[in-house]
């Protein structure tokens, strides 16, 4: 099974204001800045109908689901 491939870095280069407003933006829906600004370009790409059918979902982040196992422990 080969790994999925790395996720692409980019350097953005942003207003101070602008970068503030969207830190707040992202910390009122428990992003980060960079989760916002990727949620923010795949939004716009797909009511563009550019999204690529190929993009992979936004990984997950948190705590992982219990397992089974784990439930029965606790």
């Amino acid at each position: 099974m080969t790994p999925p491939p790395e996720r692409k870095q980019v350097l953005l280069r942003l207003d101070p204001a602008v970068y503030e407003a969207l830190a707040r933006w992202a910390s009122d829906e428990l992003r980060s800045a960079n989760a916002q600004i990727e949620f923010l370009l795949r939004r716009a790409l797909s009511d563009a109908g550019r999204l690529p059918s190929t993009a992979r979902p936004i990984p997950k982040r948190g705590r992982p689901p219990a397992t089974r196992r784990e439930e029965q422990q606790e």
